[in-house]
């Protein structure tokens, strides 16, 4: 059992003892230090572009695009799966979801031989029950499991439509270009479920009335329960389930009172629309990035700039808005190494989906190339699934 954490956190990791060494190739991406990068590819929809850099002493986000077949049927649904998975309190959760997320949706589009919010809200579902089973298996040897967890974002770009769900606090933005005015609007499809938020707040003391502190000023900073920012996630059993919720589990995680119902929710808030001819590109991207550039920032630089590369280029805007705000020099900041750099930004994941409206338009008639490629060069191919509970 040890032996299979060993290979998971081998498997986040990413080294970084030559920080300006460029490592990998086209096809599965380059390494910059602490950044990988794709600057460009070809999905069943348009082009892409991808970025990831880390701050943490092991690499919590975690990503993917999928573009092909979207189930496991010949006549199935045919598209682009997008996944930005945000982890906290360790990587576990993240890579577990980069394993196994878009496997469930596959599964579930072939029951229902089509793609549909039901088929998002249930691979969520399915996916969560699977990482359940890993802390139950791993609680007696590794309890602190049950403190991990991730945000999780998913766009799916099939049939002329987009599907657009998200537990936690990852943003994906829409870009459409309206041609009366000329105007370049960022439009955001994704909510958010961050208790920094008034409304998210209010959402949750409602679904609690009974318990007067499920949401805590601390430090300055909303918490639910004093302990985490979001309200909706994958895993963080420990929030939902009670029975991970004592010892041995760390005292800071443990809650004073039982709960008899679950705090913290894994349903995803899903949004579903018809892409429109004028729709340009969607940047997806986990919070990292939106602590320092707004939506408008961000599509601008976008918009104003070459595809290619154009991932790499948000991250590194964002990197010189830290910078700033510490009084430093972006290129003191990118010396700064892994673990001590989390004290001066989040890890970053953006994807940028470019729309072409052409082969949009064509919906899943259209079987353009196929793609399977995760952030950080890790193929889907060469992955282990070294979670799996079957592995256990």
């Amino acid at each position: 059992m040890l032996v299979t954490l060993m290979n998971l956190l081998r498997a986040c990791w990413r080294p970084s003892s030559n920080r300006h060494a460029r490592t990998g190739s086209d096809v599965t991406g380059r390494q910059d230090g602490l950044l990988w990068y794709k600057d460009a590819g070809q999905h069943v929809n348009g082009e892409f572009s991808m970025a990831v850099v880390q701050a943490n002493n092991l690499l919590e986000d975690q990503c993917q695009i999928e573009s092909g077949p979207l189930s496991f049927l010949d006549s199935g649904p045919y598209g682009t799966f997008v996944g930005v998975y945000d982890g906290h309190g360790g990587p576990e959760t993240a890579c577990y979801i980069n394993d196994h997320l878009f496997q469930n949706l596959k599964r579930f589009a072939s029951e229902q031989n089509t793609m549909s919010a039901d088929v998002l809200k249930k691979a969520y579902e399915a996916t969560e029950d699977g990482f359940f089973s890993v802390v139950t298996r791993q609680w007696p040897v590794k309890p602190q499991i049950a403190a991990v967890g991730s945000c999780c974002l998913v766009g799916v770009i099939c049939g002329g439509m987009l599907y657009v769900a998200n537990v936690g606090d990852s943003r994906v933005v829409l870009v459409r270009h309206v041609k009366a005015t000329g105007e370049v609007l960022a439009i955001q499809l994704s909510a958010e479920h961050n208790v920094s938020i008034e409304s998210v707040r209010k959402e949750l003391q409602s679904m609690h009335p009974e318990d007067r502190h499920i949401v805590v000023l601390k430090h300055n900073v909303w918490r639910v329960k004093g302990l985490i920012q979001v309200c909706r996630s994958i895993a963080d059993a420990y929030l939902k389930k009670q029975e991970f919720n004592r010892e041995p589990l760390y005292v800071k995680f443990r809650l004073r009172e039982p709960f008899h119902k679950p705090i913290l929710s894994s349903e995803p808030s899903i949004n579903v629309q018809p892409l429109q001819p004028h729709d340009q590109f969607l940047i997806f991207a986990s919070d990292g990035l939106w602590e320092h550039l707004t939506n408008q920032e961000a599509v601008d630089i976008v918009h104003s700039s070459p595809r290619s590369g154009c991932a790499r280029r948000l991250i590194r805007a964002a990197l010189q808005v830290a910078a700033k705000k510490r009084e430093m020099r972006y290129s003191d900041l990118k010396k700064i190494d892994r673990g001590v750099r989390r004290h001066f930004h989040d890890d970053i994941t953006v994807i940028v989906v470019f729309l072409d409206s052409s082969l949009v338009s064509k919906a899943s008639a259209h079987r353009g190339p196929t793609l399977s490629l995760r952030g950080g060069g890790a193929s889907a191919g060469l992955r282990s699934n070294t979670l799996a509970p079957t592995s256990m």
